[in-house]
């Protein structure tokens, strides 16, 4: 299916002149804007407010700047283990959020650990709204 889906996302980039990284990035945005709700629309600007909120829920992880920096093209080291992460906009690292496994898994661990709950659909399409966006 996955294969499938990056086919499809190659031969649409290919057709509208965009990186087929982002096309995939795209289907990740479109499933969390449609479990949002009717009619939402995802904006960088809250996605860029809530990645830099500090939420204060674990100490030393306050923010998601924490790790990933205030500029998501950039590597990041992770907060605690001191871990280096990869860059999160896809404008840097082409194979970030193309797995929806993958970003489901991260929001899921990371929201938990930084916000102290699950994020919901909106918030994490807000978020992926900004990263894609970002260069």
């Amino acid at each position: 299916m996955r294969k499938k889906l990056f086919s499809i996302g190659a031969i649409l980039a290919a057709l509208i002149g965009l990186a087929p990284s982002l096309v995939m990035a795209a289907g990740v945005l479109e499933t969390y804007r449609l479990a949002a709700g009717a009619g939402f629309v995802p904006s960088p600007e809250r996605g860029a407010a809530f990645f830099r909120k500090p939420f204060g829920h674990t100490p030393g992880m306050p923010a998601c700047t924490s790790c990933h920096t205030d500029n998501p093209a950039r590597p990041g080291r992770h907060a605690v283990t001191g871990k280096t992460i990869e860059p999160l906009a896809p404008a840097a690292n082409p194979a970030r959020l193309t797995d929806p496994a993958k970003v489901e898994k991260w929001f899921r661990r990371n929201c938990r650990e930084v916000v102290g709950r699950e994020c919901t659909a909106a918030e994490k399409a807000d978020v992926l709204a900004y990263l894609m966006g970002v260069r």
